[in-house]
């Protein structure tokens, strides 16, 4: 026990200090302009969209903004050829975070949580999909900060998996919609801003609606059931009436 404890603990460290990496990297790494991104992909071909997709997965990893880099992908390829580079390049990232996350940080909740986290990891075992889905639309909420807290939960790699590819294709396609037709201003690019607002306003409502019924849930596997009335309170009760 002594031993698996002293193992999740290391792999705790090791995970944090893989974050801290990860954070300076986005802070000291500066990310391309979407003008150069538009020059370079243009001059690189088929062989532009495979290190977009390489360099897209990496980025996922730190925090460093993405939105940018999906407006670049519809600037250079457009909506169609753009959204399926980003979501190949999200998607596989996800994975690679969600699989640090698991293997660096699960055994350290297991071990130092106990049943403080039983509830939550239940509700994801049952409802993981609609929750990973609910959380996916929402833009506002970091892309990299779901991918790793997935890893450090119970919810199931299929769960997780299709949950992010699914609920990511609207935001995706708005991000990269505003790039494809930003520069001429047309419906095209008012569609996409106001699909954005409404992802925003509709994935909050759906993940509020989530977060009640999880405290419910954990409410109720904590045992903190209604009190009843005693059969004595129930007696003054009927003579008072």
């Amino acid at each position: 026990m002594k031993k698996n404890r002293a193992t999740a603990l290391w792999k705790a460290g090791a995970f944090v200090v893989f974050l801290v990496a990860i954070v300076v990297v986005a802070f000291t790494v500066e990310i391309p302009s979407v003008e150069e991104i538009q020059g370079w992909a243009e001059g690189a071909g088929l062989l532009g969209a495979v290190i977009f997709i390489v360099a897209y997965a990496v980025l996922t990893l730190t925090p460093a903004p993405k939105a940018v880099i999906s407006i670049a992908a519809g600037l250079a390829w457009g909506l169609w050829i753009g959204t399926l580079l980003v979501l190949v390049g999200a998607v596989i990232g996800a994975a690679l975070s969600f699989w640090i996350g698991r293997l660096l940080g699960r055994d350290a909740v297991e071990q130092y949580t106990g049943g403080k986290v039983r509830a939550v990891d239940e509700m994801l075992r049952k409802r993981g999909l609609l929750s990973m889905i609910a959380l996916r639309l929402i833009p506002l909420i970091p892309f990299t900060v779901i991918n790793y807290a997935a890893g450090l939960t119970a919810v199931r790699v299929r769960d997780y998996m299709i949950g992010t590819a699914v609920g990511i294709i609207p935001g995706t396609m708005a991000f990269v919609a505003v790039g494809a037709y930003g520069a001429e201003l047309n419906s095209g690019f008012f569609i996409a801003l106001g699909a954005l607002g409404v992802l925003t306003i509709g994935g909050g409502i759906v993940a509020g609606r989530l977060r009640k019924k999880d405290a419910a849930a954990a409410a109720a596997a904590a045992g903190e059931s209604p009190v009843l009335a005693t059969p004595a309170e129930v007696n003054v009760t009927v003579e008072k009436n």
